[in-house]
């Protein structure tokens, strides 16, 4: 992944297909993949409300990538149609330092680097689901995902 270049966004059309998968290894990547998850949310038919949810997410995910790993990581896009349920599933993941206490990583006011250490804590309650696994030395794999209401299924979902 080191050296990647990433200037625009894969056709977010793509995610009905197949999952996308974009790499985080510049600052810049962070306003890339947000933007690709908002266009791939408002394709799938989320409020502009859950989109945001989804963007801010995929922002601190995205953030977290760059700033805590020496070579940065990637993020997968995958929409998800299972038993009636659609949604949005996004994985980040790196081959970074890992998280050696993840309890303490998820609790709000931690943090390594400075910051207001909401981050994790704030990725779980954005989205609907939220899972972690880390290795020390291994690296740090987040998978999270955020369904559509039953208001949101109802509507047309080209017209979000």
């Amino acid at each position: 992944m080191a050296g990647a270049k990433l200037t625009t966004c894969p056709d977010p059309e793509d995610c009905f297909r197949r999952p996308s998968c974009l790499p985080v290894t510049d600052e810049h990547h962070v306003q890339i993949v947000r933007r690709h998850a908002l266009q791939c949310t408002a394709q799938l038919g989320m409020s502009r409300l859950s989109s945001h949810y989804v963007a801010t997410a995929v922002s601190e995910l995205a953030n977290n990538l760059f700033f805590h790993t020496s070579n940065g990581g990637e993020i997968r896009f995958c929409c998800l149609d299972k038993a009636g349920r659609v949604g949005i599933e996004i994985i980040a993941q790196d081959e970074g330092p890992g998280i050696v206490d993840i309890a303490a990583a998820m609790t709000d006011g931690f943090s390594t680097n400075g910051g207001l250490g909401a981050g994790l804590g704030g990725v779980r309650r954005l989205m609907d689901e939220f899972e972690i696994s880390s290795k020390p030395g291994i690296g740090t794999r987040i998978i999270a995902r955020k369904w559509l209401t039953e208001a949101e299924l109802c509507c047309d979902r080209k017209s979000h």
